[in-house]
């Protein structure tokens, strides 16, 4: 009888072996995409197209979507995701501007810009419809800079040839600033115009905001956000100025209003070079230009950080309200009272669970904090407790509605009232049947926190986007966001492991 069930054991292990690698051959073959070679625009129809979300590229490109030949437009959050996704062949050519597209390319041998210009555009501050004083002084200023000289030494040291660039960087005037400060939101990974170097946000659009600023005699704030959230951010008055080589187009002109043009640019398209040498680099090399070059490490620290300080007040938040919102609904299911206040906790629940986190973090950021100037943390912490709070009450409530009914009546013959019982008797039993459920919960409160670079806020994942904007590696930054989210994961499990075994001692 061994024998046989040894063998019929085996033979369920080779089958399910053999499924598995049925399945990872299934998603090899649908990932893999026949690759088209783009030589000129002519070709772009029928290929796949990569934009970055929201730029001119992306609706330029939009034009070709749809159409008879099957083009294909696939849209990220970033130029240097479009381009990895290039230098895998997961697509055909890539649509950006020429100087971030001379950058990729300076950074990857195996790309080239095809010589054929897609479209030529204007640059613009992009700023809110109802300031148009702010407007006509950053005219005025632009206009100072062009006159003097101050914008041609600005460009010319990141957008010259090689004997300019770097030459003239702009250094801010020690003046007063009387004047209150000016926000200007952008999305630094768009170099030259703005990136981080050195642990600090620069570019061409940064210094000439900068002297923008020297000139209205206002302080500076930069605001690193994702792209497609700068004009959301202006809106909402949660951002002064866009400044991220943002093109006037008649669409943007409905809700946004811009400056003057400060500079002209072109869409390039960026393709495969057939021709290329393959590159590469050990990893001990890989591994110094990520993180120990001009200690990039730190932004993945500084990340962490906020991760960590938003997930523990987030917590704390979902904890408590999550518990009163599991008591005051399981009263009404077993009393029939608190009528009003249950209809308002369902309410709350479906609203909550019902809609994605990140759409709730936008809202409460850019629509109930709009005209409040709140710090990003205390925001990213009150949208993941509420939306975490909503969780804990269902599976808290799942947890005391599973208590033997006769629990209560025990408390009630020992002259214990409703509350009493509930917190004597009920509550610490439910506890131990739902800390499981609860330490997933929070698991996925971490991860999901992942979201707060929408709000232009450092979290781990935000850290690690920035490394791959500068280095163009995208493997081992990702590498090590993914370590430390299951570091963190590992020892939060065991924290709940231990404390779920302590609990249950009483019971042996």
């Amino acid at each position: 009888m061994r024998i046989k069930m040894k063998k019929k054991k085996t033979g369920i292990m080779q089958e399910g072996i053999v499924l598995v690698m049925c399945l990872v051959a299934l998603l090899s073959l649908a990932s893999c995409g026949s690759y088209k070679e783009v030589r000129s625009v002519d070709d772009l129809e029928g290929s796949r197209i990569g934009v970055q979300l929201g730029t001119t590229g992306d609706t330029y490109a939009s034009d070709y979507e749809g159409d008879d030949a099957g083009t294909v437009i696939e849209r990220y959050n970033k130029g240097n995701d479009a381009v990895q996704a290039l230098k895998q062949k997961k697509i055909d050519a890539v649509i950006i501007d020429e100087q971030p597209a001379l950058a990729f390319v300076e950074k990857n041998k195996d790309l080239k810009i095809l010589d054929e210009e897609f479209a030529v555009e204007d640059y613009a501050i992009c700023i809110s419809k109802n300031n148009t004083e702010l407007k006509k002084k950053i005219n005025s200023a632009l206009a100072e800079l062009k006159a003097d000289g101050t914008f041609d030494s600005i460009a010319a040291n990141y957008t010259g040839n090689d004997d300019e660039k770097g030459k003239t960087p702009y250094v801010a005037k020690n003046i007063e600033r009387p004047n209150g400060t000016l926000v200007a939101a952008t999305n630094a990974a768009f170099k030259p115009y703005e990136y981080y170097d050195n642990g600090k946000m620069t570019g061409f659009d940064v210094d000439m905001i900068q002297a923008v600023c020297d000139i209205l005699g206002m302080n500076l704030k930069m605001e690193d956000m994702e792209f497609d959230s700068i004009i959301a951010a202006v809106q909402s008055g949660k951002a002064d100025v866009g400044v991220a080589g943002i093109t006037v187009t008649e669409d943007r002109l409905k809700n946004i209003d811009f400056t003057d043009s400060y500079t002209t640019s072109k869409q390039m398209i960026i393709v495969k070079d057939p021709d290329a040498a393959s590159v590469g680099g050990s990893i001990s090399e890989k591994f110094n230009d990520n993180f120990v070059k001009d200690s990039r490490w730190e932004y993945l620290i500084k990340g962490l950080g906020n991760t960590l300080l938003i997930t523990l007040f987030a917590i704390i938040i979902g904890i408590v309200l999550g518990f009163l919102i599991a008591i005051v609904r399981t009263n009404h299911d077993k009393n029939g009272g608190l009528t009003i206040l249950n209809a308002i906790c369902k309410v709350y629940l479906t609203i909550v669970r019902g809609t994605p986190v990140m759409v709730q973090l936008l809202i409460i950021y850019y629509v109930i904090f709009a005209s409040v100037n709140t710090s990003k943390i205390l925001v990213a912490v009150i949208a993941f407790g509420l939306n975490s709070a909503a969780y804990v009450a269902e599976v808290v409530r799942s947890g005391i509605m599973a208590v033997d009914n006769g629990q209560f009546e025990a408390g009630r013959s020992l002259g214990l009232n409703y509350s009493q019982t509930m917190k004597s008797i009920i509550l610490p039993q439910a506890v131990k049947n739902i800390l499981p459920a609860l330490g997933n919960e929070f698991i996925s409160l971490l991860k999901e926190t992942s979201i707060s670079g929408y709000i232009g806020l450092m979290d781990l994942t935000k850290g690690g986007d920035i490394i791959r904007s500068i280095t163009y590696e995208p493997f081992m930054p990702l590498i090590a966001v993914a370590i430390i989210y299951l570091v963190i994961v590992m020892i939060l499990s065991y924290g709940v492991g231990r404390l779920e075994r302590r609990l249950k001692k009483n019971e042996r």
